[in-house]
């Protein structure tokens, strides 16, 4: 052994050296597994080309950001930088499966040129960096973004909304009550292990119900320990209606939480009753009202909308995710919200007008939802809430005032049977007996025939039949 070693050693001029506990990887950041696409057998499926090999490199002595919009493509443009070849090729696979147009590929393509030209292995490229550049030359941000991320060198470091939001709600709290009630609506975001994540909008609802009451106790308490009865009764007095039921489900929602960490003694909301809320009477739409309607859905997607509403009584959300696999034309089928329908003429002529539209403005598009826009044409996503119901804003009709006038058609030309209304709508129990009621009140009275005049057959009264 003492033979055989010196000759090895004598040869050695260096030595490398490491500080405790400094792991050696190829990546700063290990690059995620790229999703597979929708379609069977498309590009993205397959394996994306390596990355480029580890290099040794020098170690970030402490993080600076990066000023991009001083990149000049003469002078700094490296077209044979290793990771600009891998993005690009990444940004073709992914193009060619989502389906972009040859304008979106140009400029996801430059904004490659300017992040990619001078990286470095172990970099990350952050969103604050690289926004200004993209704004500054009307660069596509959500594309890039999806490149970078499938690259792995992406960070977004954004504020979110939900963050500012939050402060402005809860500013003006006494300390106590503001960090409990943060606590409570960040256990409401992220869920937990016996309890599901709820939606913002919810989280929004809730403490916009609670404000009042938060800051009326915010000038006389520290805590929410000390709040009694006596003062969740007080700030239920003034309040009626929905406001008092929103504010009474925020109440038990907050108090119970904080009775389940320990942070309350008592829940002083726990046996509050909302009280029976009386029904309110639905008048059937007018024609008039309805022609506004018609009038105002001007474009294919829209009109499809329209009729999906009207005649098939579908709710935004499921309109939303109606995919193309749903739709049977040969045999006159249509599938809502997992229940298969009739396919009445209305709709088809609304249907083929919107598939022509959407295979001449999208031929290339990957998307498999049916309804697709300018933003989700190049992604796999349905469209977004507002843009549902974005052809009927400003008019006294909506799409889901459509839906719902839907029900009460039903139910007055078949007869107030809550079965009947379950079967065809796949409405639950306690909605369909309360369209049932309504219309039956309304054959009563009479109040269909004297104060609204009967629209003609085949507007909003197809497809009723169950199959």
């Amino acid at each position: 052994m003492h033979s055989v070693l010196p000759p090895f050693l004598e040869r050695i001029r260096y030595h490398q050296l490491f500080f405790a506990g400094m792991k050696l990887t190829t990546r700063w950041n290990p690059r995620p597994q790229p999703e597979a696409d929708s379609r069977p057998g498309a590009p993205l499926s397959a394996a994306v080309a390596d990355p480029p090999a580890w290099r040794p490199v020098q170690l970030v002595l402490f993080e600076a950001s990066r000023d991009f919009t001083r990149f000049s493509r003469p002078g700094h443009a490296d077209l044979a930088s290793p990771w600009l070849v891998h993005g690009r090729q990444v940004a073709s696979r992914l193009g060619e499966a989502r389906g972009w147009t040859p304008r979106v590929r140009r400029l996801v393509d430059r904004a490659l040129v300017m992040l990619l030209s001078g990286y470095r292995d172990g970099e990350v490229i952050c969103y604050s960096e690289m926004f200004p550049v993209m704004r500054e030359h009307d660069l596509s941000i959500e594309r890039t973004v999806e490149v970078l991320g499938r690259l792995g060198i992406f960070r977004d470091d954004r504020n979110p909304a939900v963050e500012a939001w939050l402060a402005r709600a809860l500013g003006g709290l006494a300390p106590g009550i503001g960090r409990e009630a943060e606590m409570w609506a960040r256990a409401l975001l992220g869920g937990g292990s016996r309890s599901r994540a709820r939606s913002q909008d919810t989280v929004r609802i809730y403490l916009n119900a609670l404000r009042p009451a938060l800051t009326r106790w915010s000038g006389r308490y520290g805590h929410l320990r000390e709040v009694t009865r006596d003062d969740v009764n007080a700030v239920l007095a003034g309040l009626d209606g929905v406001r008092r039921e929103r504010t009474i489900a925020a109440l038990r929602s907050l108090f119970a939480w904080c009775r389940k960490r320990g942070i309350v003694f008592r829940d002083p909301a726990r046996v509050i009753r909302s009280g029976s809320r009386a029904c309110k009477l639905r008048q059937p739409l007018g024609q008039g009202e309805v022609d506004l309607a018609a009038a105002a859905a001007v474009t294919p997607a829209a009109r499809l909308i329209l009729a999906l509403a009207a005649v098939h009584a579908a709710r935004p959300g499921a309109i939303r995710r109606l995919r193309l696999d749903d739709i049977d034309l040969g045999n006159r089928r249509l599938t809502i919200a997992g229940r298969a329908r009739p396919l009445d003429d209305l709709t088809r002529d609304m249907l083929t007008d919107w598939l022509d539209c959407r295979r001449a403005r999208w031929p290339q598009t990957a998307n498999p939802h049916l309804i697709v826009n300018q933003q989700t044409a190049m992604e796999t996503g349905p469209v977004g809430g507002g843009w549902i119901s974005e052809a009927f804003r400003g008019q006294p009709v909506t799409a889901e005032r459509l839906r719902m006038d839907r029900y009460l058609d039903e139910a007055l030309a078949r007869g107030p049977d809550p079965l009947h209304l379950a079967a065809v709508f796949g409405l639950s129990s306690k909605t369909a007996i309360r369209y049932a009621n309504m219309a039956r009140q309304l054959l009563e009275t009479g109040a269909e025939s004297s104060a609204i005049p009967a629209r003609p057959p085949g507007t909003a009264g197809q497809g009723g039949t169950c199959c």
